[in-house]
């Protein structure tokens, strides 16, 4: 997880909070990395979060997919946008996945409101 504490960003999700708590030097690891491969070319922000988020469908992992939702919408992506996401999943992982992606980004966006 990037580090969150940049002003714009959401807070990060109470479960990371206290991993980080119990174990500071492997979140700060963790950050590094994120860091280092974010800067690792020549993608914007918004590029990121997109390719971060379309990642998380296609993984099926319904966490990582409400985070890179709220870090994309955090980095001014519009809503729109997330959910074509969720569309453009539909030919590669088949329809029944792409509509629990479609779910899992529907439901931050709700919060969002």
């Amino acid at each position: 997880m990037e580090n969150m504490e940049v002003q714009g960003r959401s807070k990060p999700p109470k479960p990371y909070r206290e991993f980080k708590s119990g174990h500071p030097a492997v979140a700060d690891a963790y950050e590094q990395l994120a860091t280092a491969v974010r800067a690792a070319g020549p993608l914007t922000a918004r590029e990121v979060a997109l390719v971060k988020l379309g990642i998380s469908m296609g993984a099926r992992m319904e966490g990582a997919v409400h985070s890179h939702v709220r870090k994309a919408l955090d980095d001014g992506v519009e809503p729109e946008a997330v959910e074509q996401v969720a569309l453009l999943a539909c030919p590669t992982i088949g329809f029944p996945n792409m509509m629990a992606a479609l779910v899992w980004v529907r439901d931050v966006l709700r919060k969002s409101d």
